[in-house]
């Protein structure tokens, strides 16, 4: 049943316009270029796609765009977290989820919750939800790292919880969760940098960001260490590492919009508090797709 999210899923940008409302035809563009570059699902209002900054109606309209540009061709899962548990309950039963494969809600950021208040948490937003739940561990934005105990207990306990998007950069942590998960429960990749080697080692995937600006490149990288082809699967690995270095070096998703930009598929617009990249970076990224 959680075949659906083996591969490559996408973390996707809301392209916005010069005057900040959301471009929804660079929108349309973006889906068509991933699907057709082979991405297997798509990651709807995560961090990358400046969730925070939408309004409700905003957020129901890129459901609506992206589904509609999707046309039932690969899986969707849609961000739906926060730090007031009552308040991601109100937005799982409010929201349209018929098109929506899977929820990804990360960890409780900036409240520091106990391991306890994590698993609370995740253990009501399971039983609230109508789709399948991937639990989002980033202790880079969340500032508390969801231990792997408290991870294994949430897929031992819950059903609909499924997988784990785990982005905390940490390989120690990654290979643990891949040593004691359960059969059937999936361990994603959140970190670009470290997704083939968490595939190799008996990861599912990844859910990325660089992805989508290199879907058939990206997307061939993971299938190939799905099959255990290291050395081949290490050739993309080596094309793709400076420009995800890029993607990531002030911050995201004004890295990735700055590679869009180059492809022309979007601007490089982004709400504050997030300012565009760069012009050296946006030049690093130019150069790169140049010789790419």
């Amino acid at each position: 049943m959680n075949e659906k999210f083996l591969g490559t899923g996408v973390a996707l940008v809301t392209p916005f316009k010069s005057d900040l409302s959301i471009d929804h035809e660079a929108l349309t563009n973006i889906v068509n270029f991933n699907i057709e570059g082979g991405t297997e699902y798509l990651v709807i209002c995560g961090t990358t796609g400046e969730s925070v900054t939408l309004t409700k109606q905003e957020k129901k309209e890129v459901v609506v765009t992206i589904a509609k540009a999707n046309n039932g061709r690969v899986p969707m899962v849609l961000g739906i977290g926060g730090n007031n548990t009552a308040q991601v309950i109100e937005e799982i039963e409010s929201t349209d989820l018929s098109q929506i494969d899977a929820i990804l809600s990360v960890s409780p950021y900036y409240s520091k919750p106990t391991q306890e208040g994590v698993y609370q948490h995740f253990k009501t937003i399971s039983e609230a939800s109508p789709v399948d739940v991937i639990l989002y561990n980033v202790p880079g934005r969340t500032s508390k790292n969801m231990e792997v105990e408290t991870t294994l207990r949430l897929a031992n306990d819950f059903k609909n919880i499924i997988a784990i998007k785990e982005a905390g950069n940490n390989m120690s942590q990654y290979l643990e969760l891949i040593k004691h998960k359960p059969e059937g429960f999936l361990i994603i990749s959140g970190d670009d940098d470290l997704a083939l080697g968490v595939v190799l080692a008996g990861g599912s995937g990844v859910i990325s960001v660089i992805g989508q600006g290199f879907p058939e490149a990206f997307s061939n990288m993971i299938r190939l260490g799905l099959k255990g082809d290291a050395k081949e699967a290490y050739k993309l690995h080596f094309k793709l590492m400076d420009v995800i270095g890029y993607i990531f070096e002030e911050n995201n998703p004004a890295g990735i919009k700055a590679v869009f930009k180059t492809l022309t598929l979007c601007q490089d617009t982004v709400r504050l508090p997030l300012v565009p990249a760069s012009n050296q970076l946006k030049q690093k990224i130019t150069d790169f797709i140049k010789g790419f």
